[in-house]
């Protein structure tokens, strides 16, 4: 595949930046898109890239196809003006609904005793824990570092786990994929497959309040794992396969709301490994665990 980027005008790379989500106007985004993208691309090409940029969205079988084949016809000439569509801008941080969820007093200690299954030992359980996450032995994105990482099949994951600091929370659909700037790598959002699990950081406030946080957004969606950082934050994992985006959109924008960071809702967003190992040394210990709730 050639660069995706660099050739490209600005309004083409701000196009493929802000796809919408199912529901939004997804189709005649795919029709608009690769209407200006034939100047650039060859049409099997086209198909390729639209498809791992809307990989975690609901896409009907051939409607890409058809969307690059019927917009050839008129496609877009260099001088016509297109008007973008962006994505809906994410909600600010609203500091009274904060309070209101973190007043109550709930913590760490609660989100522990609230937890299914405990782990009261000192060992590492990273493994038991990603066999339960990602069951029938899934491509996975795992690294001690965000530069130090690789793709492979859990089986060849066992044994290492517990020395990981971070995962991608969603299965791999293939070792390697392309990166924006057309290079090949082992962790790109073209390789990575439909979402698995949505997971929650928060930046700011005490432990606490963020397991406080953790607790109260489990009444809106199925918690599954509390993932110390070995630092200053606590990471929830919920249960996202089989939701539609424009749900989880909906989820995450409450959690945004609350305090979340966003950027852990692109799917690549390399997140803390379960009881993995900070590159601090500190062990990532999972506070809370609930693998019932896992389909």
């Amino acid at each position: 595949m050639r660069t995706v980027a660099s050739d490209l005008p600005t309004f083409v790379r701000d196009l493929l930046a802000s796809p919408p989500k199912r529901g939004e106007g997804l189709n005649l985004w795919l029709f608009r898109t690769a209407r200006v993208l034939h100047p650039y691309r060859p049409p099997a090409e086209i198909v390729r890239l639209l498809a791992a940029i809307t990989a975690g969205e609901p896409v009907k079988s051939g409607e890409i196809e058809r969307a690059v084949a019927r917009s050839a016809a008129v496609a877009w000439k260099p001088g016509q003006q297109v008007t973008i569509r962006r994505a809906p801008a994410w909600p600010r941080l609203n500091a009274e609904q904060r309070e209101a969820v973190t007043e109550a007093g709930l913590g760490l200690v609660d989100l522990w005793e609230a937890s299914p299954v405990r782990f009261t030992d000192n060992e590492s359980h990273a493994e038991e824990i990603i066999d339960r996450l990602f069951p029938r032995n899934p491509l996975l994105c795992c690294g001690k570092s965000k530069s130090d990482f690789a793709t492979c099949a859990r089986e060849e994951w066992r044994g290492r786990l517990s020395t990981m600091q971070v995962i991608v929370p969603s299965p791999m659909t293939a070792r390697t994929g392309h990166t924006q700037d057309g290079k090949e790598s082992e962790h790109t959002l073209e390789n990575t497959g439909a979402r698995r699990f949505l997971v929650v950081e928060q930046d700011g406030g005490t432990i606490d309040e963020q397991a406080a946080v953790l607790l109260h957004l489990a009444e809106r969606a199925p918690l599954v794992i509390g993932v110390h950082s070995g630092g200053k934050s606590i990471h929830g994992w919920f249960l996202a396969v089989g939701q539609p985006e424009e749900t989880l959109r909906r989820f995450m924008c409450y959690a945004v709301n609350v305090g979340a960071d966003r950027a852990t809702w692109t799917r690549s967003q390399f997140v803390r490994m379960p009881d993995g190992t900070r590159d601090n040394g500190k062990r990532q210990t999972a506070y809370f665990f609930n693998p019932s709730v896992i389909q």
